[in-house]
């Protein structure tokens, strides 16, 4: 049984984003509930075994935070509480529906959670969860390219239209963009445990025979699949997807420069191939020139983003504490827009304004805590452990909470409740690596 909880897991992870990145009702309704569905067997399987259903004690900063988040959903949709704290409808939340529906993708991704913690239990399985993730995003990679490079072509899934930019089986190229930046960061640490610690002599022939098992070995395999993730990342023309995961490794690699414990021999020499090899050359031929472009022509004149920041800011202010209300910021905003934009925006392209306004500060706090502990976790590890599996798996981590920190400032990925799911795997798996024996 445990092989099937876990393979469940690993399927979920590669299965989330295929409806349209699990951005519609139908599709999270779907996942939640194998994850509701899968968690209930959990439970029935330990009472069977009399075997304990609960994960390690070091999960509680990741399962906390987002059942303490959970059950302050629960409470916005309470009928009665409203105008007991003065609002004019019966509940803390404007758009009670919407809550609910973000009431439960929060109950299944602590579920997620507390499953990871549970099943991803030794060295073995935690580097098979982090190949799930990273084929999970050479599928995305490999679909995305596909449909732009065939000009003109129409999704097969869904039937979505041709986009200049490459979306994969999401709607959104930035979305697809930070999912990839996700995977990228494990699938970098992946190949990264694998280096060698020792060098590999100074005779010609031992050169030659590590060469040759180096191109045997699954390192090529995983290098590969990183260089077709970077090309497919590179086309959706994101900016700030882009930027933020090549700053996301630029500063995790700066920092392991100076204090990777027991660094790998070619750390250095892997990571300025990710700059000179992947970003420069391959990059020319697939038009990082294009998202160059984009970059130099942004401008706050040209953006609506910053008024749309500027306009949610009243929506905190004037319900610091108890939100509008979990996934409201759709119907509140038209209250404080004050004119119309030149689109439509049904969310913040700011996490960090839209938790705010919609869950309060304190909530908000409380989760970007975790966030952080996660972070400073995964870099003790880094600094601290000798198992290079576990040291690369940090490293991924770090570079992929970077990565989410920085593109969380101008876009609302979290929103998407594949991305969602797998970042919560990400900080699951920041802490594994921390607390699992050698």
């Amino acid at each position: 049984m445990t092989k099937f909880f876990f393979y469940s897991l690993c399927t979920l992870i590669v299965y989330a984003p295929i409806p349209l990145g699990a951005n519609r009702i139908w599709a999270s309704s779907t996942i939640s509930f194998c994850i509701f569905a899968l968690f209930l067997c959990h439970l029935l399987s330990s009472l069977k075994n009399k075997q304990p259903f609960a994960p390690p004690k070091y999960s509680l900063a990741v399962l906390v935070p987002l059942s303490i988040t959970a059950l302050w959903l629960a409470i916005q949709i309470t009928p009665g509480l409203g105008p007991l704290l003065g609002r004019s409808f019966s509940t803390l939340s404007y758009d009670p529906s919407l809550t609910h529906i973000m009431l439960l993708k929060t109950i299944a991704l602590t579920q997620f959670a507390w499953l990871v913690f549970y099943y991803v239990n030794t060295k073995a399985l935690l580097y098979k969860f982090a190949l799930s993730i990273l084929l999970a995003g050479l599928f995305q990679a490999l679909y995305a390219s596909w449909l732009n490079l065939n000009e003109g072509m129409a999704s097969p899934i869904f039937n979505i239209p041709y986009s200049t930019a490459a979306v994969g089986s999401f709607v959104y190229k930035n979305q697809l963009a930070n999912y990839l930046a996700l995977c990228l960061s494990i699938g970098i640490g992946v190949l990264i445990s694998q280096l060698s610690i020792k060098g590999s002599g100074g005779q010609i022939r031992h050169k030659i025979r590590d060469i040759a098992s180096v191109l045997l070995s699954t390192k090529m395999l995983i290098r590969l699949s990183l260089i077709i993730m970077i090309i497919a990342l590179i086309l959706t023309r994101s900016r700030m997807g882009n930027s933020a995961f090549f700053l996301a490794l630029a500063a995790i690699s700066i920092f392991s420069f100076f204090f990777y414990n027991r660094k790998p021999k070619h750390l250095r020499l892997l990571i300025l191939s990710f700059f000179i090899l992947d970003l420069i050359l391959v990059g020319t031929i697939f038009g990082v020139e294009k998202v160059k472009q984009r970059l130099l022509e942004t401008s706050l004149a040209s953006e609506t983003r910053d008024e749309v920041v500027r306009d949610s800011i009243p929506m905190i202010l004037d319900y610091p504490v108890f939100g509008t209300g979990g996934g409201s910021f759709y119907s509140s905003f038209s209250k404080y827009q004050a004119q119309p934009y030149s689109g439509f925006y049904d969310h913040a392209h700011n996490d960090y304004i839209q938790f705010a306004a919609e869950l309060g500060l304190p909530i908000t706090l409380l989760l970007g805590t975790m966030v952080l502990y996660c972070l400073f976790i995964s870099l003790k590890t880094i600094v601290k452990r000798k198992t290079p599996l576990y040291q690369g798996i940090s490293f991924g981590c770090t570079a992929a909470i970077i990565h989410m920190l920085l593109h969380s400032t101008v876009d609302f990925s979290l929103q998407s409740p594949a991305i969602a799911l797998l970042f919560v795997s990400i900080l699951s798996l920041s802490l594994i690596a921390s607390n699992l024996k050698r």
